[in-house]
């Protein structure tokens, strides 16, 4: 964490733990009042007062005599009348009535003004002031003064008006006649009046019963005044209300004087505000307690009531009250002449306090649980009313003759003469005021204040000890009176004050309820006594009302004591003996705050010799001390009582303690950021949901700017100091500065300054040490090392200042504003970060920062107030360590993109934008993440990718500066939170590159406005830029953002643009990333196979990255590496995240087919060495391809199986005419398991031949791909040949109890033509022929099946792809072999055959003559002729037919002839084949025939020629002669001059017109 020069991240991280340490420590050891109480039964001297030589703890401030025009009324009424009197502190004015009139007065001023009000001449019988309730009256009405008469009860409504300044709200006051809201007495007369904060109006009457005034704004029947009893059955009918005929009935038959017993008037009621509760005092001494309600507004009831709780036995002692029987006095009976209520900040335990008339102190309760139980709020409500402890009176006679010191009570009996007499008293917040007239000849007021040198932290003591110093000890003094005292109250500070006060401390602990009423906030404060108070309160003052006037009390805090020994220049002794009674670390922070002037003076400015005197009494080491060891630790010692050597004693090293200096720094700094350290900085005013997380509502700052404008003045002032102390090197720093330069290793060791400090010892040392006492530290380390710790502390202060100023310009420019650029998550941790955490932890700084780029918006943006340079001077010189010039920099070029993003000059575009990348450059850590995404986005947006690129690459590498991941130093923690930062700005890049190729990311927008992109790019510009960026990323020294890059590109589809431009470290990538991914793969699957719920659907694809790696060698012309490359994919086995299908497999051997044969064909120098010729690879693709073919057949064969097993359930029967090879099968359950397993298992990895012919294809009965295997493995030999002939005959089998003939047809067609090459022995056509003319002849006997008598002879010349010679050979095979062909009917069904063989073999010796193949004639003869055919050599047809004859290339016609003729069948079934021989026979060799196979010829070639330039007329042409059966008009068609004679083909021609459109569509797409 880097924080300037001044402020270092760790030392403020350290000074912020010892101040919390520091603040928890005093919460936890601030004592409750029964605790100290209980403590002080056990010591000596309860009471003390002041040394005579010092200033007194109370002054009388100001006497002021009554008005004039009271005492004139009151001498007017002869000095008989009704007069009592009071103090409103709310309004600043004291009250008096005489008779029927009312006098309000300022108290603390006189301004000449004493209104007077009179009551229509009924008597005032009692007054008060009430809070008005929020919507009945005005809000000019702020106030409602309360009047009882004998007759009535008045409200009136009071008015403040503040001056012209504003500096006093209460200058006047106007009193405002309220006629709706009086309602009589029904003669009951009002002894006491006492209101809530909450404006409720509580009477106590003469007639014992306690009333309450309610008023509202009146609706229907009912009035808006009525008073209710609270203590009586009745309470609810008894209202004043004159509708209610009740009341007077009740009225008439009990008449208010008719008394039961004798009543007992209240005469004093208390409200405790915080815990709800009324108290009430009876003249007869009887108290009781009524509860509110949880919040106050509640039904009140009855509590407890108790008198006799005086116990004479502790006239003299304080003590626990015991819970057995009271006794009685002997002598007179001491009454309660005040009850006051307690605050929570005093105790939880005790909540009332009773004051006697001899000066004692009953404590009470009105809780009934244990000593840990306390009321507050709703959750417990009070239920008994118990004396817990007592306090014996004061001494008497402070005033002149009772010297310096303790005074002892215990055992001390005081004659009955000066035993007080307490006449009144008032109690508040720890402070207790008597009027005392025991002295015959003037009264006296006897102060009693907590003795702040007392207060020590609990913690801290133990033992017998700490019960003295926890035991509650009391300063004494007196003053005299002129009269006895009538009333007393506190002077609230200004409500500017209090509301200063209220915003610091109402969310501190134990202030919870300070939100309701700011006045109450300072009484609280001043609860906790002076010392952790007099830096931010004034000093706090009371007025007394006598019955000669005013006196206005001050009391004095112990600084301002402090302040008064300096301005006398008193000797150094009595300065000494400050230090003593206070302890060297409370009194240097006094000396502290007055140095630094963080006194609340009032006004009243410090002296520069005060000041002075100060600093010098905080620096001096006669004073304060000097550093030095923890003799309670440091002296123990090893050896035993017996003087030997204790082995098992612990030996504990000396701890070093600082000074009073550092000390009182310590005390001064936690007090000033104890209303803010652990509390959170922002609020909420809106809603929260039920987790405590934030839902809706205004997020605030949780301190106004007032307060926290004080505390940033008093805490620079703290901080400033300090740091002028250190420049002139005063105190300590000039000790160490003497020793040396105290910059250097002594001052900023690497130490903890603020715990126990031990010196590290040599390991071969250790066991010594343990056992022997020793000296860590020399005096000069110690010096140095409070100097150290006092510089944290000054940098602490420093930072909190900041951090204070950078709050206060945040709510000058409405926070809740600021904070709705922020997302939900960041609102979320700034509602949560807590004063502490902005400070000392890099989240409150980053948070902040979020702040300040919120508030920079407010002047950069589109609709900006500002420039960057108004608001920068302010933060620079108020908060440097949350704005440094970095920050300055980014600002400014955020300044300059948003003004580049406005201009429409290209050139000034283009500048703005370098010099804000200029900017950037410089400072790297200035822009977060978040943020920088933002500024990117913008240089993308202006066309400016340099930026875009090297900036988030810059801050990538700051993340890792010390080049931790490359060396892999640190714990894999921290690398792993490294890895994270820099891949983001690796995003960052990679948003560009997806802008430009259409995928956006996700990036938020500096402000809400969005930044204009300029034109749509076209696409050749848009792969510039992308081109561009590219080429940058490469230029930059990183391997890990390369892998990013690359991944990322492969990701948007720029394989390309990868292939072309990427680094040298492409290929090691291409090779390393696709074996990660096995490796990483494996691992998931081990998981897997463990856990079967467990996936990876985003696991990367290794065969794109193969993929890649042999494009890029193809590109590179190393094709043999590629071919290798496709080679491993097409391998690629089921360990793959995504493993290749059948399909994609193929395809890779086929590329890598294509590459090894370029491999082999290319020859060149440049590749000699890298790409040599490899025929055995080109050998092995080839034969994996071929392999692979026979795995897909099988795949495809098996597939359908599965599926039937999916679709039904059970096992099922396939249908007969399902042309699957299993459809003569019964599938079962097991079947098409065992097919699902082995399709599976096929789509996984390449298989063997061996393995799919043994294992896939004869399991299954798959004949023809056993076949086809068969032949690619060049099965030969006698063994081979019955493997063949035996599967052909599964085949056939099989086809025909699937199909019949015409099923075993299909398969020989299918797989002869395949397999047949024309060498022998590679189709066993005998066999097949056999197999198929049996099988037909069956089937046509029995009447299955109707077989033609060509399907089987042309299913035979299709597998011997129309090759007559191999199919007749086999039929004369057959034919040659009487012993196989038993049947007649059997043997003329293969000379059928033989004639159907011998017809296309007539055709295909056509097909020789004219120099084509026998398909080829066909295709002639349907009209598909090539428009590239030559003409043929025309030459004598019988010229052929002799060369054919002589070649024995015709079969022997006679010999099939007499074949049939010897059959011992019926004339009419071989008539019809015989005369088909004789037929063909005359054919061939009839002039007929020649002439016509003449014409034809003839015919081809005017064909050839006339389809060269007239295509259309040609088809037409073609088409007539081919359906003309006439060989004679065919030729006469093909020599007409005309080429088409109509005349002579009128019928064709008609029948061929409605053909002419296609065939014209047909010449077309032919031309």
């Amino acid at each position: 964490m880097a924080w300037g020069d001044e402020t270092v991240g760790l030392d403020v991280a350290s000074a912020g733990l010892h101040i919390s340490e520091r603040i928890g420590r005093d919460v936890a050891g601030r004592l409750d009042l029964e605790e100290a109480i209980e403590a002080s039964r056990y010591a000596s001297h309860p009471y003390s007062t002041l040394p005579k030589e010092w200033p007194s703890i109370v002054e009388v401030a100001d006497t002021r005599e009554l008005p004039l025009a009271l005492i004139e009324r009151y001498n007017a009424s002869g000095g008989e009348g009704t007069a009592i009197c009071g103090i409103f502190p709310e309004i600043r004015r004291a009250w008096a009535s005489v008779d029927d009139s009312l006098f309000l007065w300022r108290f603390d001023k006189w301004d000449g003004q004493c209104p007077e009000y009179s009551a229509d001449e009924q008597v005032i019988c009692a007054v008060s002031l009430a809070r008005t309730r929020p919507g009945i009256f005005v809000e000019a009405i702020q106030y409602l003064l309360v009047l009882a008469t004998p007759v009535e009860l008045i409200l009136i409504g009071v008015c403040c008006m503040a001056s012209g300044d504003g500096s006093d709200p209460f200058a006047e006051i106007s009193l405002q006649p309220l006629p709706e809201y009086r309602i009589p007495s029904d003669g009951v007369t009002m002894t006491c009046i006492t209101c809530t904060d909450k404006g409720r109006i509580f009477l106590g009457g003469r007639d014992g019963h306690i009333y309450e005034m309610q008023y509202s704004t009146g609706s229907g029947w009912r009035k808006r005044c009525r008073k209710v009893c609270l203590t009586t059955s009745f309470g609810s009918l008894l209202s004043s209300d004159p509708s209610n005929i009740f009341l007077h009935m009740f009225r008439w038959i009990l008449p208010n004087d008719f008394k039961f017993g004798a009543a007992d008037p209240i005469v004093d009621m208390v409200i405790d505000n915080e815990r709800h509760i009324l108290y009430t005092r009876t003249e007869a001494m009887k108290l009781q307690a009524f509860d509110l309600g949880g919040d106050g507004q509640g039904l009140v009831s009855k509590i407890a009531e108790g008198k006799n709780f005086i116990d004479s036995r502790e006239t003299q002692h304080g003590a626990r009250r015991s819970t057995g029987s009271r006794a009685v006095a002997r002598g007179g009976k001491p009454t309660i002449v005040c009850i006051a209520p307690l605050s929570t900040i005093e105790s939880k335990r005790l909540h009332m306090i009773a004051i006697l008339s001899d000066g004692r102190r009953l404590y009470l309760s009105t809780s009934s649980g244990g000593n840990s139980s306390s009321i507050g709020g709703s959750s417990q409500r009070p239920s008994s009313l118990k004396v817990i402890a007592t306090r014996p009176s004061p001494p008497i006679g402070v005033g002149g003759g009772l010297n310096y010191g303790t005074t002892p009570t215990s055992g001390r009996v005081q004659p009955e003469d000066m035993t007080l007499k307490v006449e009144a008293a008032f109690y508040s917040a720890g402070t207790l005021v008597l009027s005392d007239s025991s002295a015959s000849n003037m009264s006296s007021l006897l102060i009693v204040n907590q003795d702040s040198s007392g207060q020590q932290s609990a913690s801290n003591n133990f033992g017998m000890n700490s019960r003295n110093n926890r035991a509650l000890r009391e300063l004494v003094s007196s003053l005299p009176i002129e009269g006895r005292m009538l009333f007393a109250a506190d002077i609230l500070p200004l409500p500017d004050i209090a509301l200063t006060v209220q915003s610091l401390f109402s969310d501190a602990e134990a202030f919870a309820g300070l939100c309701e009423s700011s006045e109450t906030a300072s009484g609280k404060l001043w609860a906790r006594g002076d010392l952790p108070t007099q830096h931010i309160l004034p000093r706090r003052r009371a007025v007394v009302f006598s019955a000669t006037g005013l006196m206005e009390l001050v009391f004095n805090r112990p600084v301002d004591i402090l302040r008064r020994l300096f301005e006398s220049n008193v000797p150094r002794s009595h300065i000494e003996e400050f230090f003593n009674r206070f302890g060297s670390g409370e009194a240097a922070a006094m000396c502290l705050m007055l140095a630094a002037d963080l006194v609340f003076t009032e006004g009243n400015l410090l002296s520069s010799t005060v000041s002075e005197k100060a600093a010098e009494a905080f620096e001096d080491p006669g004073l304060v001390g000097m550093p030095q060891f923890d003799g309670t630790t440091g002296l123990t010692s090893a050896r035993s009582t017996s003087g030997g050597f204790s082995m098992g004693q612990v030996v504990q090293e000396a701890e070093p303690l600082f000074s009073g200096a550092h000390e009182g720094l310590c005390l001064c700094s936690s007090r000033l950021l104890f209303p803010l350290w652990e509390l959170p900085v922002m609020v909420v005013r809106g809603k929260v949901g039920p987790d405590g997380r934030y839902e809706e509502g205004v997020i605030l700052c949780r301190l106004s700017v007032d307060a926290m404008k004080i505390l940033e003045i008093k805490i620079h002032s703290l901080e400033q100091f300090l740091r002028s102390r250190r420049n002139k090197r005063r105190g300590l720093y000039g000790y160490v500065a003497g020793i040396g330069d105290y910059s250097g290793s002594i001052l900023y060791g690497e130490r903890n300054w603020f715990g126990a400090q031990t010196r590290n010892a040599d390991s071969g040392n250790v066991s010594a040490t343990s056992k022997r006492q020793r000296l860590s530290y020399t005096p000069a380390e110690l010096a140095a090392m409070e100097v150290r710790a006092m510089e944290c502390l000054r940098r602490l202060l420093r930072r909190s200042r900041e951090a204070l100023f950078l709050l206060q310009i945040l709510c000058q420019h409405n926070v809740a504003r600021l904070v709705q650029g922020l997302d939900n998550n960041a609102r979320q941790k700034l509602i949560q970060l807590t004063f502490n955490q902005m400070v000392c932890s890099e989240e409150g700084e980053q948070l902040a920062n979020r702040l300040i780029t919120s508030l920079m918006e407010y002047y950069i943006g589109p609709d900006g107030k500002g420039t960057v340079d108004e608001i920068s001077e302010n933060l620079k010189e108020g908060c440097p360590s949350y704005y440094k010039e970095s920050n300055y920099h980014y600002f400014l070029a955020v300044e300059y993109l948003e003004k580049a993003s406005v201009t429409m000059n290209a050139l000034e575009k283009e500048s703005l934008a370098r010099d804000a990348f200029k900017l950037l450059i410089k400072c790297p850590e200035s822009a977060d993440l978040a943020h920088l995404v933002t500024i990117c986005k913008r240089f993308a947006d202006l066309r400016f990718y340099e930026a875009a690129v090297r900036l988030p690459l810059q801050k990538a590498q700051a993340f890792d500066s010390k080049a931790d991941m490359v060396n892999l130093n640190g714990d894999s923690g921290h690398l792993v939170d490294k890895l994270v930062l820099r891949e983001q700005c690796y995003e960052i890049v990679m948003d560009s590159l997806r802008s430009l190729t259409g995928r956006n990311g996700n990036s938020k927008e500096f402000n809400s406005s969005q930044v204009a992109s300029g034109p749509s790019l076209d696409q050749a510009t848009r792969d510039n830029y992308i081109r561009q960026i590219i080429q940058l990323c490469v230029q930059w020294p990183d391997t890990a953002f390369h892998e990013h890059l690359y991944r990322t590109l492969i990701d948007l589809g720029l394989e390309n643009e990868l292939l072309e431009y990427g680094g040298s470290d492409l290929v090691p990538f291409l090779q390393s990333a696709g074996h990660k991914l096995i490796q990483d793969v494996q691992a998931v699957n081990a998981v897997r196979s463990a856990s079967p719920s467990v996936g990876d659907p985003r696991a990367p694809s290794q065969a794109k990255y193969y993929n890649l790696l042999a494009r890029y060698y193809s590109l590179k012309r190393q094709h043999l590496l590629a071919a290798h490359v496709l080679y491993k994919l097409a391998e690629m086995g089921s360990e793959s995240a995504e493993s290749p299908t059948l399909a994609q497999r193929l395809l890779y051997l086929s590329n890598a087919i294509i590459q090894a044969k370029t491999a082999n064909s290319t020859i060149s120098s440049v590749h000699s060495s890298t790409d040599a010729t490899d025929d055995g690879l080109l050998d092995l693709l080839e034969a994996k391809h071929a392999v692979l073919r026979f795995q897909i057949k099988i795949k495809e064969q098996l597939e359908p199986i599965v599926s039937m097993l999916e679709n039904t359930p059970g096992s099922s029967e396939i249908a007969p005419d399902d042309p699957s090879p299993w459809s003569n099968l019964i599938v079962n359950e097991n079947i098409a398991e065992s097919a699902k397993e082995r399709v599976k298992e096929l789509s996984q990895e390449l298989k063997s031949i061996s393995q799919l012919y043994n294992e896939f294809a004869i399991p299954f009965k798959l004949w023809e791909i056993c076949l086809e295997m068969l032949n690619f493995s060049n099965y030969s030999g006698d063994a081979d040949s019955k493997i063949v002939r035996e599967t052909w005959a599964r085949l056939l089998d099989q086809a025909l109890s699937r199909g019949g003939v015409a099923e075993a047809c299909s398969s020989v067609k299918r797989v002869g033509s395949n397999i047949y090459t024309g060498e022998e022995g590679r189709l066993p056509l005998e066999i097949i022929c056999l197999h198929l003319e049996m099988a037909a002849s069956e089937r046509v006997t029995s009447g299955v099946e109707f077989v033609g008598d060509e399907d089987i002879a042309r299913a035979l010349l299709t597998a011997c792809k129309d090759e007559p010679k191999p199919v007749l050979s086999a039929y004369d095979q057959l034919l040659s072999n009487g012993a196989i062909l038993p049947s007649p009917n059997l043997k003329l069904r293969l000379l059928r055959s033989v004639l159907v063989v011998l017809r296309e073999w007539v055709r295909s010796v056509f097909a020789i003559t004219l120099g084509t193949t026998a398909a080829g004639a066909a295709s002639i003869l349907g009209g598909a002729l090539s428009l590239q055919q030559k003409a043929i050599i025309n030459q004598g047809a019988r010229d052929k037919i002799t060369s054919l004859a002589n070649r024995q290339a015709f079969p022997p016609f006679k010999q099939y002839m007499t074949e049939v003729r010897c059959l011992p069948l019926p004339q009419n079934l071989i008539e019809p084949v015989y005369k088909g021989f004789r037929d063909l026979e005359q054919v061939l060799f009839s002039n007929d025939f020649q002439q016509h196979f003449s014409a034809a010829a003839k015919w081809w070639s005017a064909s050839c020629k006339i389809a060269a330039s007239q295509p259309t007329v040609w088809l037409l042409f073609v088409a007539i002669v081919i359906s003309c059966p006439d060989y004679e008009r065919k030729a006469k068609l093909t020599v007409s001059d005309n080429f088409l004679d109509v005349e002579s083909c009128h019928q064709e021609t008609a029948f061929l017109a409605t053909l002419l459109p296609s065939l014209e569509q047909r010449a077309q797409t032919k031309t």
